[in-house]
C-alpha cells in the first residue's frame, strides 16, 4: 500500500477493502463529481464545501459511502469502486436532498435511501448505455432526486425548502439588473462552486485549486466553461443575479472538463470543442429549466448530461476528434 499521485494505490485490486483503502474510495468520489479521479481533489472539493456549508459536507460523506457500501455489499465491479465511480451520484443526490428539503430526522433517511438508489441506478445505466459506449454521467442523481422532489406533492412529512421552484407555467423572461465586472468575477468562481450547490467565492476557488491539482487541463477548462456559460447567459438576457449565482456556468464547467479533458484526447480540437458545449450549455440549460417548471423541479445537472451525450455521440464522424483510452463512466 504507498500513495501516488492520485490518491492510494493497491497492490491487490480485488482483495477487501481495508479502512483507508475505503476512505480513499469515498474521496475519489466526491473527486469523481467534477471527472477526478483523485483522493486528493475529493479531499480538497470536501474542504471547500465545509468552508461554506459544514452541514452539506457531512451530508457528502455520507451520500458517497452509503452508495460506495451499497456497491460493496452488491459486489459491483471492484476497480470501479476503488475508483469511486459509484460514489459521485450519492454525494450529489445527498447535497441535493439537504439543499430542497428541510434537513429533518427523514430527510437524512432520505439521503441514505437516496444514496443507495443511486448506486442501482448507476448500474442500471452502465449496463444500458454501454451499448453505445455511452457514460452514465450524473444521470442517476438527477433521476433519483427528482423522484424526491416530486414526492413532496403527496408524502407530507417531505417538507421542502423554499429554494423548490413554484410548479406553474414559465414566463416570458425579462432582462434585469446590470452586469458588472463584479458580476463576472463572483460568477465565474460560484460557477464552479455550484457543481456542489455553494455559493461562494472562497468555495469556487478552492475548487479551481482542487481541479489544478489533478489536472492542469481540467482546471483551465472548469474556468473557461464558468466564462463561457456566464457570457452566452449574459449575451441572452439572463438576470444579473443568476450569472452572479453561478446558476448559468456550472453544467459548462461539467461539459468542458468531460469534453475537454477526459472524453476525448486533449489537444486544439477537443478544447475548440469543449468550449462550443460550453457554449450551447446555458441555452439547453435555460430550456430544461423552463420544461421542468410545470413540475416544480430544478433543472440540476441535466442539462450537463444531456449536451455531453449529443457531443460524445457526434464526436465520432469528426476524426480531428480522438477518443481518450481508458475513458470512464
Amino acid at each position: 500500500m504507498r500513495f501516488t499521485s492520485t490518491g492510494l494505490a493497491v497492490s491487490h485490486p480485488e482483495a477487501p477493502l481495508s479502512a483507508l483503502e475505503f476512505v480513499d474510495a469515498v474521496l475519489r468520489g466526491i473527486g469523481q463529481v467534477m471527472l477526478r479521479n483523485n483522493s486528493y481533489a475529493g479531499a480538497l472539493f470536501l474542504l471547500g464545501i465545509a468552508w461554506n456549508a459544514p452541514l452539506l459536507a457531512w451530508a457528502a460523506v455520507l451520500g458517497t459511502a452509503v452508495s460506495t457500501a451499497t456497491a460493496l455489499l452488491l459486489k459491483a465491479d471492484r476497480a470501479m469502486v476503488r475508483d469511486g465511480m459509484y460514489g459521485f451520484n450519492g454525494a450529489l443526490a445527498a447535497i441535493a436532498l439537504l439543499v430542497f428539503l428541510k434537513p429533518s430526522p427523514l430527510a437524512w433517511g432520505c439521503v441514505v435511501f437516496a444514496a443507495a438508489g443511486s448506486t442501482i441506478a448507476m448500474a442500471a445505466l452502465v449496463q444500458l448505455l454501454k451499448v453505445w459506449s455511452t457514460p452514465a454521467l450524473t444521470a442517476p442523481f438527477v433521476w433519483i432526486s427528482w423522484c424526491f422532489f416530486l414526492a413532496t406533492a403527496r408524502l407530507g412529512r417531505l417538507e421542502p425548502t423554499g429554494l423548490l421552484p413554484a410548479a406553474n407555467l414559465p414566463k416570458a423572461a425579462a432582462v434585469e439588473g446590470i452586469v458588472t465586472s463584479a458580476t463576472v468575477l463572483e460568477g465565474l468562481f460560484h460557477g464552479v462552486a455550484q457543481v456542489f450547490f455553494q455559493e461562494s467565492v472562497v468555495t469556487g476557488a478552492i475548487f479551481l485549486i482542487a481541479l489544478f491539482v489533478s489536472s492542469r487541463i481540467a482546471g483551465a477548462a472548469a474556468v473557461a466553461g464558468s466564462l463561457a456559460g456566464l457570457l452566452v447567459a449574459w449575451g441572452m438576457g439572463a438576470p444579473e443575479t443568476g450569472i452572479r449565482a453561478g446558476l448559468f456556468g456550472f453544467n459548462s464547467v461539467l461539459v468542458a472538463i468531460a469534453l475537454g479533458g477526459v472524453f476525448f484526447q486533449p489537444g486544439r480540437a477537443s478544447a475548440v470543442y469543449a468550449l462550443l458545449a460550453a457554449a450551447v450549455t446555458p441555452v439547453v440549460a435555460a430550456a430544461i429549466s423552463a420544461a421542468v417548471q410545470p413540475f416544480g423541479l430544478p433543472g440540476l445537472t441535466m442539462p450537463f448530461v444531456l449536451v455531453t451525450w449529443l457531443f460524445l455521440w457526434a464526436g465520432g464522424a469528426f476524426p480531428v476528434l480522438s477518443t481518450a483510452e481508458g475513458a470512464e463512466n
